[in-house]
């Protein structure tokens, strides 16, 4: 590779070519510093006028699903460019159909290489299709752009640090496909609605009873009717539904993850936050993981905003195998913000003695526990107070199918 050295060493020639008076080595001289000056002043020039745009048809996808890539390459100088090479990071779990992807020393990492020409003021645009192979949170960039002069005599680079972020989201599942019922998933909704009570909904007023707290008098009531009166609330259509997902697949964090069981669990997370919602339930979630790049717990608090599916599925793609604490204490831990009357729906694939343990203490203390286990041997008989469901058969990789624990399979 040649080097601004060769300026230094044309210079030479040519002087030393005028002083020993050799006509042939001062116009060696001078054509060796017309060209390396002319390629050398080129290269240093080359990537100045460039830029360089990736666009995503969308930004959040779901698994299996392709999208489309647009690059865009620019030379804004007059001055042309014989050969531009781009090499633009692209993680390694998604798929580009019709485009190369050389290896990168990272193994997750890879390098969507583009090799053209660009006259001056010229523009190219090209497509690629990306397949989302896998869920997560994923980062395109930045980008290595090389080029030199004609002569291929010097060659500059320059990075664009800036990223763009594709999050895909995890596979949704038909709840007949999951052997689920489509109806009072988390048992008899009606009964429970109708012993809620809205607080910010009163119905009319009683007379006030011994056992009534004070925050419940209705003073103006009070006042009509000279005697103390109670308020009287509607019952509450608003149920709230927190799906605690485990993030260990085995027994012991440090035996590692089995990935392809844990990505199941995601997904039917991912299928009840997608039933809560469209059962007008206020939706939440809770996993014994971190966000990425972050040491906050991974939680979406309950609620019901129209952006609230996104939102948990955006926390779900955010899963990784590293857990962080014991799902069992988060529960009990969480279920004090909690009105009394949430369902706690818990995802797992395996059933360890503390989560058995916490689930048991929430459910005797009045909570709704539905259970929903990855483990076709757990639970083995029914829990007290606890609505469960399991596997049908051993997960071996192929289509998961529960069925309610006490029912047979």
């Amino acid at each position: 590779m040649f080097s601004e050295a060769w300026l230094v060493l044309a210079f030479t020639v040519l002087v030393v070519g005028y002083a020993a008076g050799r006509a042939g080595l001062s116009v060696l001289g001078t054509l060796l510093l017309t060209v390396v000056g002319l390629a050398w002043g080129w290269n240093r020039a080359a990537l100045r006028g460039v830029r360089y745009a990736r666009r995503l048809s969308e930004r959040r996808a779901f698994l299996g699903e392709t999208l489309t890539l647009e690059l865009v390459a620019a030379n804004r100088r007059l001055l042309p460019l014989p050969w531009l090479k781009i090499e633009d990071e692209f993680p390694a779990a998604l798929e580009a159909l019709d485009a190369e992807v050389l290896p990168a020393a990272q193994p997750t990492v890879g390098y969507l290489t583009s090799l053209l020409s660009l006259r001056w003021r010229e523009r190219v645009r090209w497509r690629v299709h990306v397949r989302c192979g896998r869920r997560g949170y994923y980062y395109l960039g930045p980008a290595h752009l090389s080029s030199g002069d004609p002569f291929g005599l010097f060659r500059s680079q320059r990075t664009l640090p800036w990223q763009d972020m594709l999050i895909v989201y995890p596979r949704l599942y038909d709840l007949e496909t999951l052997g689920l019922p489509g109806k009072e998933l988390f048992g008899d909704v009606r009964t429970r609605a109708s012993v809620l009570e809205d607080p910010s909904r009163t119905a009319g007023a009683r007379d006030y009873d011994p056992g009534d707290p004070l925050k419940r008098v209705h003073w103006k009531a009070t006042a009509r009717r000279q005697r103390l009166q109670t308020r009287v609330y509607e019952p509450t259509v608003h149920l709230e539904l927190l799906i605690c997902l485990n993030l260990l697949t085995l027994v012991h964090e440090w035996q590692g993850t089995i990935p392809e069981l844990l990505e199941q669990a995601v997904s039917v997370a991912a299928t009840l936050a997608e039933y809560g919602v469209e059962h007008r339930y206020e939706v939440g979630l809770l996993a014994n993981g971190c966000w990425p790049l972050s040491d906050q717990p991974l939680r979406v608090l309950p609620g019901r905003s129209p952006y609230q599916l996104a939102r948990i599925l955006e926390a779900l793609a955010a899963v990784s195998p590293l857990a962080t604490s014991r799902l069992g204490e988060l529960m009990l831990r969480e279920s004090a913000r909690l009105p009394w009357g949430a369902t706690l729906a818990v995802v797992t694939a395996i059933l360890p003695d503390d989560l058995v343990e916490s689930m048991l203490r929430l459910a005797q203390a009045g909570r709704r526990v539905v259970l929903l286990s990855l483990d076709a041997e757990q639970p083995g008989e029914e829990l007290p107070d606890i609505l469960a469901y399991r596997l049908a058969s051993p997960f071996d990789g192929g289509p998961m199918r529960f069925v309610r624990v006490g029912e047979g399979a």
